[in-house]
């Protein structure tokens, strides 16, 4: 289970992978926009409030984006959280605690997720367990999936988060093989999938691309290709430090400008790491 800073990460990214404001997650948990800035700044949460943040954004993440694998269990959980609530401590299996989750939480989620989360608790035979792989087909090798938001980047003018068609949906992948490209991340479960949009990023990346990008990564890591929020916006563009206020925002297509934007009004959610190209033949 992710903690800290990465819990806070995923949080964020959950977020915007939904599609919805801060202020909107603080109403629907009843909680002040603060305590919702702490969770994704820190990662800290009350543990009776953590698997229905996970029930919340069930619909857009599977587990594998909190960082559950086999052998997860509630009782895991950091001491940083808060212990549970007198109704969540009587559930002893993970079909017991999704059903406690879904009472509380659970009105908001379509059938498919609520039918999705409960096949997952069900599906172990031991109890206390959570599965992975949420009924899609098992695990070959090393192979993870990754989940594939339903964001877009835009290589121009930038793009506002909302739904709109895919060409891919999640895809299963080998961690061994990605690291054999040359592709460098820690975890596999911080690795997702975004769409790059426009030209300006041509040839490097062309419109619609998928791209692998790392969650993890919320603060610039030297000169890279990253994801990011700016004026309202979301980027896929170069970055690099121009001084101590500006970043230089960098195309690939010289047909584009080059720009300076501050840094301190620049949110990176992630970095590129792999282009996912098509070349038509």
């Amino acid at each position: 289970m992710l903690t800290g800073p990465e819990l806070g990460a995923a949080i964020e990214a959950a977020r915007i992978a939904k599609g919805v404001s801060k202020k909107k997650i603080a109403d629907d948990f009843q909680v002040k926009p603060p305590s919702i800035q702490g969770w994704v700044k820190t990662g800290r949460i009350d543990k009776s409030k953590l698997m229905d943040v996970i029930a919340y954004f069930a619909d857009v993440v599977g587990p594998e984006h909190w960082g559950l694998r086999p052998g997860f269990t509630y009782e895991s959980l950091p001491d940083e959280y808060s212990e549970p609530s007198a109704d969540e401590s009587v559930a002893t299996s993970a079909a017991d605690m999704v059903r406690v989750m879904l009472a509380k939480q659970g009105k908001g989620l379509s059938e498919n997720a609520r039918a999705r989360l409960m096949a997952a608790a069900e599906a172990t035979d031991g109890g206390n367990v959570i599965a992975v792989d949420f009924s899609r087909p098992g695990l070959v090798g090393d192979e993870v999936w990754i989940a594939h938001y339903d964001v877009r980047g835009a290589m121009g003018d930038g793009e506002v988060t909302h739904e709109f068609p895919e060409m891919l949906q999640d895809v299963r992948v080998s961690p061994r093989h990605l690291r054999e490209l040359g592709v460098e991340f820690k975890e596999h479960f911080h690795l997702k999938l975004v769409t790059g949009w426009g030209q300006s990023m041509a040839p490097t990346i062309k419109n619609r691309d998928p791209l692998i990008v790392d969650v993890s990564i919320r603060d610039f890591a030297g000169d890279g290709i990253y994801y990011f929020s700016w004026g309202g916006h979301e980027y896929i563009k170069r970055l690099q430090i121009a001084d101590e206020e500006y970043f230089e925002m960098i195309s690939d297509n010289p047909k584009h400008k080059d720009r300076m934007i501050r840094r301190e009004e620049t949110y990176i959610q992630a970095r590129v790491l792999l282009v996912w190209n098509a070349h038509l033949v």
